[in-house]
């Protein structure tokens, strides 16, 4: 694997990237996403353009619907996984519109970084990758961007124990519950996060995000 070069820099790339390697080549599953994908969130979003971050656990664990940026799939993927159709749900409750597909890659182009904290898994087996190391890039990413004052939307426990690797008193951290059917009722839904991180944004003098940009 060919780390991204704007975030090459990172010490896991050194370190830590060939056991992860190691162990992904001897898994005889089926990988997910596609090699090529793997880093494809940073490979789109140098840190000094990140804006907003969305922090989620792993890849979608079905075939064909991801494509290496959290909570996105596919444009042809129907239905939509339930946590991103909460998602939408809870967008267009929020800012009073969705986008037309699951494809969130534009969301890169806004400056969303759409991280997870497992950046592979074995088809079919959710969290399968969950403890090969991919978390330590994780948090050497968030403490790289909490240098300068950005958005972490945290969605569910899982994301919110990386907090401790968000420093500094200037960031927006929005949480709530996670969009799953399982928890979306206790706190996600109505949560808003969407308007405001626009809000803050606006705030501090910087432009809003399009979130329905494709």
């Amino acid at each position: 694997m060919t780390p991204p070069p704007a975030w090459a820099h990172l010490r896991f790339f050194r370190e830590r990237l060939p056991q992860v390697e190691a162990a992904l080549a001897a898994d005889d599953r089926a990988i997910l996403p596609p090699a090529h994908q793997t880093f494809a969130a940073l490979e789109a979003l140098p840190p000094e353009e990140v804006r907003v971050v969305i922090l989620g656990q792993d890849p979608y664990p079905t075939a064909g619907h991801a494509h290496g940026h959290a909570f996105s799939v596919e444009p042809d993927v129907r239905p939509l996984p339930r946590s991103l159709a909460n998602i939408f749900k809870e967008m267009e409750d929020d800012v009073g519109a969705s986008p037309e597909d699951g494809d969130l890659r534009g969301w890169a182009r806004e400056g969303v970084l759409l991280l997870n904290t497992a950046l592979t898994v074995p088809e079919g087996a959710a969290n399968g990758h969950a403890k090969l190391g991919w978390s330590e890039l994780a948090k050497e990413i968030l403490a790289e961007l909490s240098q300068s004052p950005r958005a972490f939307i945290l969605w569910g426990g899982h994301a919110k124990s990386f907090c401790p690797f968000i420093s500094g008193a200037d960031h927006l951290i929005v949480s709530s519950s996670h969009p799953s059917p399982l928890s979306a009722r206790r706190g996600f839904f109505g949560s808003r996060p969407f308007s405001r991180v626009n809000h803050w944004l606006r705030a501090k003098g910087d432009r809003e995000i399009n979130w329905m940009r494709t």
